[in-house]
């Protein structure tokens, strides 16, 4: 199986990704979904997920696997990410008076409504012919959810669901893991442990309902923490280039922002690998070093 060159420029075009990530797909994302298409066809995988830290182009590749399965496969696939499920601002700032000053950044356990994503997966995996259904997007530029005017709509049945999320497939730390800070900004910020605290509480309780809807899950691992942030301003970069050259974040606001998600995101590289049906380890750079899959290795057609 290839892809098709002109429409895969096509596609890299539309998402201003660089002629070197034909490689990835050809490598490693066709055979990857050469894997699933038996599992699909059979009913056996209606959510595929996909974990990665910040930056690690876990969007990227849920958009080219939901094109590349929609327009060469024929399939409707819906597209989520666990960014979509953001509490809205107002409620962020409720809970950061309520509980801890540190809930009212977007990120950790504890800040999205888990209620919300748990609906849309389940409308989505019953949605009927002749149905339709909105799927909830939230904007980083405003940092609060989009209005439902903006959703996208997608009608029914849907054959996959492709859910991605920096923590998504995450276990509870112990408390004993929860002792220490991890950085300046739990050191200074978060003295006492109690947002941790809260955020690994949340976690291990209705997440755990939330990602155990995932039928398959796809881990894109990090050579380590350190390289984050360094995606995270490519990324942030890449957000201003689409958006007219507005810059979402400065450098300083990136390294204090990413501090937020550092223990949990330490935690995925160091339990993820284990629970995770695939592992797909990057290189700095962001290729595609080496795949692992439970059932073997991916084959080539």
């Amino acid at each position: 199986m290839s892809a098709s060159a002109e429409s895969l420029t096509t596609f890299l075009i539309q998402e201003q990704l660089p002629d070197s990530y034909r490689e990835q797909v050809n490598n490693h994302f066709l055979p990857f979904i050469n894997l699933l298409k038996p599992r699909i066809a059979a009913g056996r995988l209606r959510v595929l997920g996909i974990h990665g830290a910040q930056g690690s182009g876990k969007s990227t590749l849920a958009s080219f696997l939901c094109w590349y399965l929609g327009e060469r496969q024929g399939l409707r696939v819906a597209q989520l990410s666990l960014d979509d499920f953001y509490l809205r601002r107002s409620e962020r700032q409720a809970l950061a008076e309520r509980i801890h000053p540190l809930l009212a950044t977007r990120g950790v356990p504890g800040t999205h409504d888990v209620k919300l994503a748990l609906r849309t997966l389940h409308r989505l995996q019953g949605l009927q012919p002749g149905e339709s259904m909105l799927l909830p997007r939230f904007d980083k530029a405003s940092d609060d959810r989009f209005d439902e005017s903006e959703w996208p709509q997608i009608s029914g049945p849907v054959d996959l669901v492709i859910f991605e999320g920096w923590c998504l497939g995450a276990g509870p730390q112990a408390e004993s893991e929860l002792l220490s800070p991890v950085n300046v900004l739990e050191a200074n910020e978060d003295a006492d442990g109690d947002w941790r605290r809260y955020a690994n509480d949340q976690l291990a309780g209705d997440y755990q309902r939330l990602f155990a809807e995932v039928d398959y899950l796809l881990m894109l691992k990090a050579p380590s923490f350190d390289c984050v942030a360094g995606w995270r301003q490519q990324q942030e970069r890449h957000l201003a280039s689409r958006r007219q050259g507005k810059q979402i974040m400065s450098e300083a606001d990136i390294v204090r922002f990413v501090q937020h998600y550092e223990r949990l995101t330490r935690h995925c590289l160091e339990t993820l690998p284990a629970r995770a049906d695939c592992v797909m380890t990057m290189a700095q750079d962001r290729s595609v070093e080496e795949v692992h899959c439970k059932e073997g290795e991916l084959g080539h057609d």
